[in-house]
């Protein structure tokens, strides 16, 4: 019975190098649609890595050819899409990655559509290659985005580009993502996923500890006023200022050599 399809193997977890984890999404034969099984290990996988005090930046990316084409409308048919978005194990493995402290960077090839667009903006940036293309297509078949779509792409891209794209359902691609900030960096498609995890090398090397702070910093910025952002910010900038690391970091400074962070 479809009920009973599992199709959480198509979640990889390698370890590329120091402090780094990359999670693939492997489903090629569907273009990466995501089956709740997926979301579920995906978010289990996160929470995993979470509390891995070794592992200090996350890639997240799919195959050349996609990232992900949306959510899987066989289950979504099957049994209907309030009973797959919401899913009580789907939304608390969303909420997983959503939550998540650590840096979590999209290495976006080809489409990410729907629950494949919305997965890349969970992520603190995203590096793109020369083939992506993003957009929200629930509405034309009647649908909406519903996994987060309606509220981070405005934040992602202002107002105006995201009620063009949920309205229309009509894609851009990635000079215009570019244009709009919602991609950090375009490259040729068969360097994404590593210039993705060179940078997470270069996010590992910071003091943890600053860096989850400074992600909470900004994610407060992007959903609060300007005063309580600034009020979180000085309190996060406080509990800092208390750690190992940046002692350690200003001691290296004045000593003019590399700092060696070790998480506390």
């Amino acid at each position: 019975m479809h009920a009973k399809e599992d199709h959480s193997d198509k979640i990889t977890l390698e370890r590329p190098s120091a402090h780094v984890a990359l999670i693939r999404i492997v489903r090629p034969e569907k273009k990466n649609a995501l089956h709740s099984s997926m979301v579920i290990e995906l978010g289990r996988l996160i929470v995993e890595l979470e509390q891995d005090n070794d592992v200090r930046c996350v890639v997240l990316t799919g195959t050349d050819a996609t990232f992900a084409a949306g959510a899987d409308i066989k289950e979504m048919v099957t049994f209907g899409p309030p009973a797959t978005s919401n899913n009580p194990r789907r939304v608390a493995a969303w909420r997983a990655i959503e939550g998540f402290q650590k840096p979590l960077i999209a290495a976006v090839n080809g489409i990410a559509f729907g629950a494949g667009s919305e997965l890349a903006m969970v992520c603190d940036f995203i590096i793109a290659g020369e083939n992506a293309q993003f957009g929200q297509p629930e509405v034309k078949i009647g649908g909406m985005a519903g996994d987060g779509g309606t509220q981070r792409l405005p934040r992602k891209i202002g107002g105006n580009v995201a009620s063009f794209m949920l309205f229309t359902g009509e894609p851009i691609g990635v000079e215009r993502a570019y244009q709009l900030g919602l991609v950090v960096e375009i490259c040729p498609v068969d360097q994404t996923v590593a210039r993705a995890v060179a940078v997470a090398e270069i996010v590992a090397m910071r003091a943890p500890v600053a860096v989850r702070n400074t992600k909470a910093c900004v994610r407060a910025a992007v959903g609060a006023t300007l005063e309580n952002g600034i009020a979180f910010e000085r309190d996060a900038i406080w509990r800092n200022s208390m750690t190992e690391d940046r002692q350690e970091g200003m001691t290296a400074f004045t000593e003019k050599r590399p700092p060696v962070f070790t998480g506390r």
